[in-house]
C-alpha cells in the first residue's frame, strides 16, 4: 500500500495547487511514496494577512481529522504555517509547515537567508515568525514583489519582479541562499536559481523532502 503525503493548500485557488503539483512531478519520489495536491475550498482565495491565517485554521483541522487514516504525512503550503501547531496536536503523522521547513533547509545551504515575499504585508509576519524561531541573525533581509498571491499568474511580470527583488537580496544585501515566501512561487524556482547563481529554496518541495524522510523513519510525532 502506497504512503500517501498530503500537500494541502489552504487558499481556495486552483491555480496555486496546480503549480505546486508540476513542481511535485518534478521530485524522484521513492518507491511506495505518493504525494497528494489537495485544495483547501473552505479557504480564501488567497491569504495575505492574520485574519487570512487565522481564518483558515479550523477548516483546516477538519481536513486532516478527515485524511489522517490515510495519510504518512501532511504538508501546509502556505509560508504561514497556519494551523501548524494545532494539527499537530490532532495526529502523530508528520506534519510540515513549508514557512518552518523552508528556513531549516536554506540553513543548511548557506549562511544569509534572503526572503522574497509577495506584498509588504507579509513581512512583519515573517520577522515574528523567524524571531519565534530563534533565526533573526540569519535574515539577510526579506523583500516582497508587491503582488498578490492571484497576481502570480502573470508568468512575465512575476519573474521580472523576482528576479530583482533576487538580486537586490544578493547584491545589496550580501544573501547567499534564497527563499521563496509563498507556494504560488513554485514554478519560478528553476529559473531564478540559474539566473542569480545561489541556492533558491522552494518551500514545498522543502518540506515534502522533509516529509518523505520522517515517513521512511517512522518517525511519529507528539507535542506534548
Amino acid at each position: 500500500m502506497a504512503a500517501t503525503i498530503y500537500v494541502i493548500n489552504p487558499n481556495s485557488t486552483e491555480a496555486v495547487t496546480e503549480g505546486i503539483r508540476a513542481a511535485v512531478g518534478t521530485l524522484a519520489l521513492p518507491h511506495g511514496t505518493e504525494v497528494d495536491c489537495l485544495t483547501l475550498t473552505e479557504g480564501p482565495s488567497a491569504i495575505e494577512t492574520q485574519r487570512d491565517i487565522d481564518h483558515v485554521v479550523a477548516p483546516l483541522c477538519r481536513m486532516v481529522l478527515g485524511l489522517e487514516k490515510k495519510a504518512a504525512a501532511f504538508v501546509i503550503a502556505c509560508f504561514s504555517d497556519p494551523g501548524l501547531y494545532s494539527l499537530r496536536e490532532l495526529t502523530r503523522k508528520p506534519v510540515l509547515g513549508i514557512g518552518e521547513s523552508g528556513m531549516l533547509t536554506a540553513m543548511t545551504l548557506g549562511q544569509r537567508i534572503g526572503v522574497i515575499s509577495i506584498l509588504p504585508v507579509s513581512i512583519p509576519r515573517h520577522h515574528r515568525y523567524f524571531a519565534a524561531m530563534g533565526i533573526t541573525s540569519r535574515i539577510a533581509a526579506d523583500q516582497a514583489v508587491n503582488l498578490g498571491v492571484r497576481e502570480l499568474a502573470d508568468a512575465a511580470l512575476t519573474r521580472e519582479r523576482m528576479l530583482a527583488v533576487g538580486q537586490k537580496l544578493r547584491d545589496e544585501h550580501g544573501a547567499d541562499v534564497l527563499v521563496m515566501g509563498c507556494a504560488g512561487m513554485a514554478r519560478y524556482r528553476a529559473l531564478l536559481e540559474a539566473e542569480l547563481k545561489v541556492p533558491v529554496v522552494e518551500p514545498t518541495l522543502a518540506a515534502i523532502a522533509m516529509a518523505i524522510g520522517q515517513t521512511m523513519l517512522g518517525w511519529r510525532v507528539r507535542t506534548w
